[in-house]
Formats: C-alpha cells, structure tokens, sequence
C-alpha cells in the first residue's frame, strides 16, 4: 500500500526514489512547491510538461509523472519553445540551475523572455555549478569562494530579476528555499500568468557552496536565506545602504496584458489563410 499524501499522485516514487539530491539540498523542497501548485490550480498532469537541461535541478522530470524532457545543456528553453508552438494548450514549466539558465542557456532565455512566450522558468539558484563539482557561476557574489575560485570569486553576478525585466519577460519574481509558502504562492501566479514568467529562487548547495563559504550545514544556510532576504514592500522604505548585501524577494513584474508569441504566431497564420 502507497503513501497516502496525494502529492505522490505526482511523483514517480516507485521507480525513482530516492533521489540524487544531497541530504539538506533545497531542490526537493521546490519540487514539492512546484507540484502543491499544479495541484492547486487544478491542472490534469497530462497537461503539464517540464522540461530541463543539465545539472543538479535538471534532474526533477525524472521524478514528477507529468510528461517530462531531460534535454542537454543550456538547451531546456528551447526544446520547451518547441513544444508550446506544437501543442499550445499544454502548460510548460522550465527548470534550470543557475549556471545552465545563464551561461550556456543564457542567450535562449533572453530571447524566450523577449518573445514572452507561455513558459513558467523556474530558476533555481544556488549560486555554484553543484552536479560537476563546484566551479563559480554566473551568480555566485563577489568574493564568494568556488572550486574555480579558490582566492574569491572577481566577477560581478547577474541579478535575475533584472535581467529578466530587461529582457522583456512579463512576470518576474524572486523567493527563496526558507520563505516556502511564500515560494508556493508565487509559483502558483506563475503557472496562471500567460506569458514568459521567471521565478528566480534562492536555494541552498551544503556540500559544496555552503561548505567552501563556511555555512557547514543545511540550517545555517537557510538561516542565511532568512537574514538576507527582505520583502520587496519593506525594501520599498529602505535605503541603498540598507540593502546592500540583501536580495529582495516578492513579485517584481507581472503585466498580463503584454502579447504573447504563440498566441501572436497563431494570428499570423490564421490571416495568412484569408
């Protein structure tokens, strides 16, 4: 006899678990997140696609029972383009690490943020590459400590939500692994919004970030999650000073009148036939 939980309705318990993920890694929790949304909205899972490129995050379609992708690096956004223009009715949910949604995958998601095309990007940012063995990311801070930057990380990091604002996408929102009901709620917003929606979701890596950063263990980095994030209505009354050093979290963007690509492709077609 199964669990009796309906979110395993949504897993591939049987066959998968237990997971790759590291004891105290945030990703299981923001799969949890992401199916308690689908289950909230509603959604048949055989109207739910996800889809994924490379990494630690990359491996979450092997374990949700809706119709997965496991693609190659950097890639996920583009094989998801792919799937909505064919089946356009399907809900698409994107999930990539911080290093395969901003390096190598980095010129697809501006250009899927610029098209606003129907996908839900979640972003899960650990701000290390963890799967091939800890080399600093696109966002790992300033004087942060990597495999490949033994002496302090030089490069400044890409704030997501920025970049996606300025690439055009129609909802953006940042959260992290600590606020998890907060996570839930704005993930859910970010299945219902049509358009490009990204969710940019500060998570913990223990065994190599926490670890190469003197946060040792799980709780000491989501205790580090609770004391660097500040709601984006507080932040509102705060000054730079204030600020520094602090990710703001909450819902930055979320325009649901902009037009959406498939949608706009579909129109094309159909005036092409009169």
């Amino acid at each position: 006899m199964g669990p009796k939980s309906p979110i395993y309705d949504y897993l591939r318990y049987k066959k998968k678990f237990p997971t790759v993920w590291c004891p105290g890694c945030g990703i299981g929790t923001i799969m949890g997140a992401i199916i308690r949304a689908v289950m909230s909205l509603g959604y048949d899972k055989n109207d739910v696609v996800m889809v994924s490129g490379i990494g630690c995050s990359s491996r979450m379609p092997a374990y949700v029972d809706f119709n997965t992708l496991h693609t190659t690096h950097g890639r996920a956004i583009a094989f998801a383009t792919g799937i909505k223009l064919a089946k356009p009715h399907l809900k698409l949910i994107v999930v990539t690490g911080d290093g395969d949604g901003l390096a190598i995958g980095g010129n697809h998601f501006i250009h899927a943020a610029r098209r606003n095309i129907d996908i839900t990007h979640i972003l899960i940012n650990n701000s290390i590459y963890g799967m091939t063995g800890g080399q600093y990311s696109p966002t790992t801070p300033r004087r942060a400590f990597a495999y490949t930057a033994p002496y302090g990380n030089i490069e400044p990091d890409f704030d997501v939500v920025e970049l996606g604002i300025a690439a055009g996408a129609s909802f953006v929102a940042r959260t992290a692994v600590y606020h998890i009901i907060q996570m839930g709620k704005i993930i859910e917003k970010a299945l219902k919004h049509k358009g490009y929606s990204l969710v940019d979701v500060i998570s913990q890596c223990p065994v190599l970030y926490g670890r190469l950063n003197k946060m040792r263990s799980p709780v000491e980095m989501l205790l580090w999650q609770k004391e660097h994030t500040v709601d984006i209505k507080v932040a509102a009354k705060k000054s730079p000073e204030e600020l520094e050093g602090k990710y703001i979290v909450g819902i930055f963007k979320d325009d649901p009148d902009m037009p959406e690509y498939v949608s706009e492709y579909q129109k094309l077609i159909d005036s092409l036939k009169e």
